[in-house]
């Protein structure tokens, strides 16, 4: 089987229907807290991590490498 290609997408935090259940009433202020310090000024969604997996699917150059999606926290962590 080749070639293999290994690939890790580390999100942080997405705003998702888990999201919002494991945070409950901090949700909006986690929201808030994101779209303020985060250089995107905005939270990341699950269509931003798709696009960034269909992008590590289609170029077949790409592999064993981790990328992250967090809207750019941990440059400003």
């Amino acid at each position: 089987m080749a070639p293999v290609r290994v690939n890790l997408i580390a999100a942080g935090f997405v705003d998702t229907p888990l999201s919002a259940s494991l945070l409950g009433d901090q949700l909006e202020e986690r929201r808030n807290e994101l779209r303020a310090t985060l250089p995107i000024g905005r939270v990341v969604g699950p269509a931003d991590v798709a696009a960034l997996a269909v992008h590590i699917m289609a170029n077949t150059a790409l592999t064993g490498a981790t990328y992250d999606i967090d809207g750019g926290q941990q440059l400003v962590s």
